[in-house]
C-alpha cells in the first residue's frame, strides 16, 4: 500500500513539474492560487461572523480588481506587441495626452471645446469617447508608421513618442484646470449593487475580444507568424508592416480607453506623474502571463493572470508595510525570474 502511495506520488510530482515547465498559463494559474490562499490568510479570519468576512474579502477583491483594471486593459495591448517582437514604453504617456484630450473636450467651464459648440450631456459624452478613440488611435498608428516606415526600432521609437507626448501635454496643459460634468464619471462609477465594477466589466470584455480574436482570427495567426519569423511570415504572404501598424494602432485604441476609465473614475488627471511607470506594470503582466519577449508566444488569458498577480503582490506588500519603493524591487524580480524561465524552456 505504501509503494503505491510513494508510486502515486512520484507520478503526481513528475506530471506537476512537467506541466509547470512547458505550460505557461498552468504555471500562471498555480502562482495566481497562491498568491490568493497567501492573501486570504494576511487578511485574517477575525469577524464576527462567516458572512462579514465574505464581504470583506469580497470588498477587497473588488478593489483591487477595479484599481488594476485600466493597467489590465493596456497590458491586453502590450501582449500583442510583445508577440510581434516590439515594445511601447509609451503608453503612461499616451495616457496622459488621451486622458487631457479628453478632459478639454468635456470641460464644463469655459474653455470646453464641446461646451462652446453648444455640445452637452449624453451627446458630448459620445462625441468625446469617439474623438479619444480615434486620437489614440492615431498616436498608436504614429509610433507604428516609425516603427516600420522609418525602420526605427519599437524601444527607440516607443522612447521617444513617451518623452514627446507627456512634455507636450504637460506644456499645453499647464496652469489649465478643466472641470468635468459629474454625469461623465458614471461611466467608471455606476454602481451595480451596491458595487462599483464597471471597470472590471470593462476590462473583462475586452479580455474576452481580444482572446477571440488572438485564437480565431486571420488577424491573430499573423501576430504569432510575424513575431516568430518574419522571414517566413513574408514569404506566407503576411503583409508585416501592416500587421505592425494594426498592432501599435489597436495599442493607441485600449490606452485610450484605460485614460476614459481613469479619467471618469477619478474625475481628474495629474499630467506629470498620471501613468509613470504603467509600462512595466503593462510589460511585467505580460510576461509573467506566459508572453515571451522574443516575440511569437503569448497568452491573452495568462496576461489577465499575470495582471492580477502583480496586483495581489501589491495589495500583499502593502498589508505588510513595505515600503514603496521596494515594491518596485519585487515586480523586478518577478519579471526577471519570469523571463528566465522562458529561456530555461527554450533550451530544455
Amino acid at each position: 500500500m505504501m509503494d503505491h502511495t510513494n508510486i502515486n506520488n512520484r507520478y503526481f510530482f513528475r506530471w506537476f513539474l512537467n506541466k509547470w515547465s512547458n505550460e505557461p498559463l498552468f504555471s500562471t494559474a498555480v502562482a495566481l492560487i497562491i498568491m490568493i490562499i497567501l492573501q486570504t490568510f494576511v487578511l485574517g479570519f477575525d469577524y464576527d461572523s462567516f458572512g462579514h468576512w465574505f464581504q470583506s474579502w469580497i470588498n477587497n477583491w473588488i478593489n483591487i480588481l477595479r484599481n488594476n483594471a485600466g493597467t489590465g486593459i493596456i497590458a491586453l495591448g502590450m501582449t500583442f506587441v510583445i508577440m510581434t517582437g516590439g515594445i511601447d514604453l509609451a503608453v503612461g504617456s499616451t495616457l496622459v495626452a488621451t486622458g487631457a484630450f479628453s478632459m478639454v473636450l468635456l470641460d464644463s467651464g469655459t474653455n470646453g471645446i464641446l461646451g462652446k459648440l453648444g455640445l452637452l450631456g449624453v451627446p458630448a459624452f459620445v462625441v468625446t469617447i469617439l474623438f479619444v478613440l480615434l486620437f489614440g488611435y492615431l498616436l498608436g498608428l504614429l509610433i507604428g508608421v516609425s516603427v516600420t516606415k522609418g525602420n526605427v526600432p519599437p524601444f527607440i521609437a516607443t522612447l521617444g513618442a513617451m518623452m514627446i507626448f507627456r512634455s507636450v501635454t504637460q506644456h499645453f496643459m499647464q496652469g489649465y484646470n478643466p472641470k468635468l460634468p459629474m454625469e461623465f464619471l458614471q461611466i467608471a462609477s455606476f454602481k451595480i449593487g451596491n458595487y462599483m465594477i464597471m471597470p472590471i466589466i470593462y476590462w473583462l470584455v475586452i479580455a474576452y475580444i481580444l482572446y477571440y480574436v488572438s485564437k480565431r482570427t486571420t488577424f491573430g495567426r499573423q501576430i504569432i507568424a510575424v513575431g516568430s519569423n518574419e522571414k517566413a511570415a513574408k514569404l506566407s504572404g503576411v503583409h508585416v508592416n501592416k500587421v505592425k501598424l494594426r498592432v501599435y494602432a489597436l495599442m493607441g485604441i485600449l490606452v485610450s480607453i484605460a485614460a476614459i476609465i481613469q479619467v471618469s473614475r477619478i474625475g481628474s488627471m495629474d499630467f506629470s506623474n498620471a501613468g509613470r511607470g504603467l509600462e512595466m506594470d503593462a510589460i511585467a503582466a505580460a510576461v509573467v502571463g506566459g508572453t515571451s519577449m522574443m516575440g511569437g508566444r503569448g497568452f491573452i488569458l495568462g496576461t489577465v493572470f499575470g495582471m492580477l498577480i502583480i496586483a495581489v503582490m501589491n495589495n500583499l506588500l502593502n498589508l505588510f508595510g513595505v515600503p514603496p519603493f521596494l515594491r518596485e524591487a519585487f515586480k523586478g524580480f518577478i519579471v526577471i525570474g519570469a523571463v528566465l524561465l522562458q529561456r530555461k524552456e527554450k533550451t530544455s
